[in-house]
């Protein structure tokens, strides 16, 4: 592991707007200079995505980012980040998703030259190596087209570049459903890491050669699906917070390949990225519920630098088209951080946000900048990435279970027995990768996996 230290030691320090390495982007946006921006994330209502539709779907983006750059300029934004993230007909076809952010970055480009709205796109391809069984993360079809879309679109206007990779995602899926965090470990401690090398590798080259920048990746897949699944009462809340940390060592290696930030949004993981590496985030909350629901709504923005809204379909509303709503709200969230640090470096705002969340969910209270800090602490005395995994977790856990003993964590009495049960099981897991790979390799579904793909 390339980090051995915190970038940020302090939780005061650890704030939404401000970085320790800011990120410049060729249009002048400052991400973690002193002021926090909304990114707005889109995609089309149900329609049907082939060659006699492309029309249709330009048109869509089209209008999507026209309406959004009217309220920017409207609302005396100066600054927005658009994340456009391909549909899988968009990636398989890389010369339409190329086609998309041309449409866009043409209309960013006029509203620059014209107004001087520093904006921005984060292409953000979906990974769709995840699309066959067994997955094949190294070779094939799919990896090729991917690879394409990157730099085409970098090429195109692209200039923030980011993904959801999902390397080990096809054993973490059951691991999930089965609580399983020996089999959560393994997928992203282990094939997560190795695929994350390999496939930042390859972007951080593609950024390098278009002069692009490379943001970052988020364990969306992993972490998120277990919030969800927790908060359908599928899985332990605890469980899913461990989940979460165990994300952040799979996520550190796009930074340890190159990746300079502003990290994906929709990984929570990004306040810890931020400790640790300095590099500035992306972060959602209350404004992603047009996506998906979550219990860290507020708490979420403690240290953004970026703040989005997941993905909106472009549909009509009373008011607007949703994209154009949710720039709005976007934009007057962003008003307030901003303020929030004119008035006492954001602290009092910090705090509230922080404070109305931690009480009532322990994947809340990991996210409270302190226990960052010491959850990060934790991860970066690993010895290697299962080491950084499982003692992340451990720490997590006794910051839980604090917490519920002294009645300041809201945890229902069914989540308590968890805090040990996991315990244990961390406890007694190799804290190699060949002793772990020799232990879970048995029990794996080599229709569903294939190690050699991971350079195992």
């Amino acid at each position: 592991m390339k980090y051995k230290d915190l970038a940020i030691n302090n939780p005061e320090d650890l704030i939404f707007g401000h970085a320790p390495h800011p990120v410049t982007t060729p249009r002048g946006l400052v991400v973690g200079g002193g002021e926090v921006y909304p990114e707005l994330n889109f995609t089309l209502p149900p329609m049907s995505v082939n060659k006699g539709t492309y029309d249709q779907v330009k048109d869509h983006y089209r209008e999507i980012v026209s309406g959004a750059l009217e309220r920017v300029r409207e609302l005396h934004q100066d600054g927005v980040v658009f994340e456009f993230e391909t549909l899988l007909e968009m990636t398989l076809d890389p010369q339409l998703g190329t086609e998309l952010v041309t449409v866009m970055n043409d209309l960013c480009e006029d509203a620059y030259q014209k107004y001087g709205i520093k904006s921005e796109i984060r292409l953000t391809p979906n990974d769709t190596r995840d699309y066959e069984r067994p997955v094949r993360q190294r070779t094939g079809k799919y990896l090729d087209t991917m690879l394409q879309l990157f730099e085409n679109g970098a090429k195109a206007g692209g200039n923030l570049l980011s993904i959801e990779s999902t390397g080990g995602k096809e054993v973490c899926d059951d691991a999930l459903m089965n609580c399983n965090i020996r089999d959560v470990v393994f997928s992203m401690a282990v094939l997560g890491v190795r695929d994350m090398h390999f496939l930042w590798n390859k972007i951080t080259d593609i950024a390098d050669s278009t002069k692009t920048i490379p943001g970052g990746d988020t364990a969306c897949g992993f972490g998120n699906t277990a919030m969800v699944l927790a908060e359908k009462k599928y899985i332990p809340k605890v469980f899913a917070a461990i989940v979460r940390i165990v994300t952040i060592v799979r996520t550190l290696v796009a930074l340890e390949e190159g990746a300079q930030g502003p990290d994906k949004d929709c990984g929570y993981e990004g306040p810890f990225l931020k400790a640790i590496t300095g590099t500035p985030i992306s972060m959602e909350g209350r404004t992603a519920a047009c996506a998906h629901l979550s219990p860290v709504g507020n708490i979420a923005g403690a240290c953004c630098d970026l703040w989005s809204n997941e993905s909106v379909t472009n549909i009509k509303l009373l008011s607007g088209m949703a994209p154009t709503v949710y720039m709005e709200q976007l934009i007057y969230d962003t008003r307030l951080f901003n303020q929030a640090t004119k008035l006492d470096g954001g602290n009092l705002y910090k705090k509230m946000m922080v404070e109305s969340d931690i009480h009532l969910d322990p994947q809340a209270l990991i996210l409270d900048p302190e226990n960052v800090i010491e959850i990060s602490r934790a991860i970066v005395s690993g010895r290697n990435y299962v080491d950084a995994a499982i003692l992340g977790s451990l720490r997590g856990l006794d910051i839980i279970e604090k917490h519920a003993k002294d009645g300041s964590l809201y945890l229902d009495e069914r989540e308590l027995v968890w805090i040990d049960m996991l315990r244990d099981e961390l406890g007694s897991m190799p804290r190699e990768e060949g002793l772990l790979v020799a232990e879970v390799e048995p029990s794996l579904d080599k229709s569903k996996v294939l190690l050699a793909e991971y350079g195992l």
